[in-house]
């Protein structure tokens, strides 16, 4: 391709480098993981065997290194679109039908998504069939796992359209269609964070109230002592898909929610799933989500700002091989450039939610007047998921957003009496 200027040359040193650390880091956790392999972490005596050890070890060292040959992958695929001039060439065949510019844009990011969307499947496929079926985890058939697949592409084409036609438009006939596209957009994630339990979900699972009425009675009082009232307790089929357990809340207003796992209910204790919930619940008195969401609104508040300077650079199009500007176009070429300056500033979102983990730890062990319910709870936790117990510091600081599981039991330990 022709005309490569410095935004080009940024991006495509920021791609590099962004690729070789993600390696570099993943190796240097797997050989961290087999020089401890053999060493049961403090805390943890009893609970975790040399057999489950090994297979925690394992577990972690192959999904580390597929993960690594997927984002490889997936670097490799767009430099090479990037490097061959393929967006400007799909923009101008599109541009030449002589469709109405929003037009003109969703037929754009509907193949760019298509394509990505297809590329991802055989990832997708060997992961659950190969790795998690490997390691006693998937359980889903075939079946089930192409009807998701299907529901899935559906949800996220319809949220494309609901997201981009309006956005497209404002580009097109406002000055400030930065300001208006985020009110919108923020406007577009409340609301989906409010429906998502009541129309989502269930297109992908079946949730009914919890059976087990002493439980749900105990969790029901456990959120009133923590100052939340949910509007219901439920439990979802995830055993037909995975082994792997979980609990959540989810929703806002009049849909939230709390969801237990059918696997959790199976495999742990009441008393560790009132701990495990009182931890969620300790994220909503502490204001977390809030929290999120406010940061969230400031963030993509400059961004759309940024954005609405670099959609005028001619630059930015020429650089990147575009004989004209093509707004959908330029919204994409952003897009790429943003994805390496996310990737570096993992580590900043990574410290922030290991210290809400922290302050949701400290807000279970209050409600339940002590951590041992917890501490049981993240050691099975630990024990079920074959969680890695030995990260590198470097590679638990760059990505983990929970404290590493020996470090926040060491800590929850503080809180035993005596101690």
């Amino acid at each position: 391709m022709n005309g490569q200027g410095p935004i080009f040359w940024i991006f495509i040193a920021a791609m590099l480098v962004s690729a070789a650390l993600k390696w570099s880091l993943a190796a240097l956790n797997i050989g961290h993981l087999r020089k401890n392999a053999g060493r049961v972490p403090e805390g943890f005596e009893g609970e975790i065997d040399a057999g489950t050890l090994s297979r925690m070890s394992r577990y972690t060292a192959e999904n580390s290194r597929f993960s690594s040959l997927e984002s490889l992958f997936g670097s490799g695929l767009i430099l090479a679109a990037v490097l061959s001039g393929l967006f400007p060439r799909l923009s101008a065949r599109i541009d030449a039908a002589g469709l109405h510019p929003v037009a003109s844009g969703l037929v754009f990011f509907g193949i760019v998504g298509i394509a990505g969307a297809l590329l991802d499947i055989p990832f997708e496929a060997y992961r659950t069939f190969r790795i998690e079926r490997k390691y006693g985890f998937s359980t889903i058939t075939a079946k089930i796992w192409t009807a998701d697949l299907l529901k899935g592409f559906l949800v996220s084409a319809v949220l494309l359209v609901l997201l981009l036609t309006p956005l497209l438009f404002l580009i097109r006939y406002s000055d400030l269609w930065w300001l208006f596209s985020w009110a919108f957009i923020i406007a577009f994630q409340i609301l989906a964070l409010w429906l998502y339990p009541v129309v989502i979900a269930p297109l992908f699972n079946k949730y009914e109230p919890v059976r087990d009425e002493s439980l749900r009675e105990e969790i029901i009082a456990l959120s009133r002592k923590g100052g939340i009232h949910v509007e219901g307790v439920y439990q979802v089929d995830a055993a037909k898909r995975s082994r792997h357990s979980n609990a959540y809340f989810t929703g806002l207003g009049r849909t939230k929610r709390i969801v237990l796992f059918d696997t959790l209910l199976a495999s742990h204790s009441g008393a560790e799933i009132l701990a495990v919930l009182a931890h969620e619940i300790g994220h909503w008195t502490r204001k977390h989500v809030l929290k999120q969401i406010a940061y969230f609104s400031a963030v993509s508040l400059l961004l759309f700002f940024l954005a609405s300077l670099l959609l005028r650079q001619p630059a930015l199009y020429r650089d990147f091989g575009f004989g004209g500007t093509v707004p959908y176009a330029g919204l994409l070429l952003i897009g790429l450039l943003l994805q390496p300056l996310a990737f570096f500033l993992t580590p900043a979102g990574a410290a922030v939610s290991r210290k809400y983990e922290v302050q949701a730890d400290d807000e279970s062990v209050r409600l339940l007047g002590g951590p041992e319910p917890l501490i049981s709870a993240l050691k099975r936790l630990a024990k079920d998921n074959l969680a890695n117990l030995h990260p590198h510091p470097l590679f638990a600081g760059f990505y983990y957003s929970h404290p590493p599981l020996a470090g926040r039991i060491a800590r929850l330990r503080l809180h035993s009496p005596g101690t």
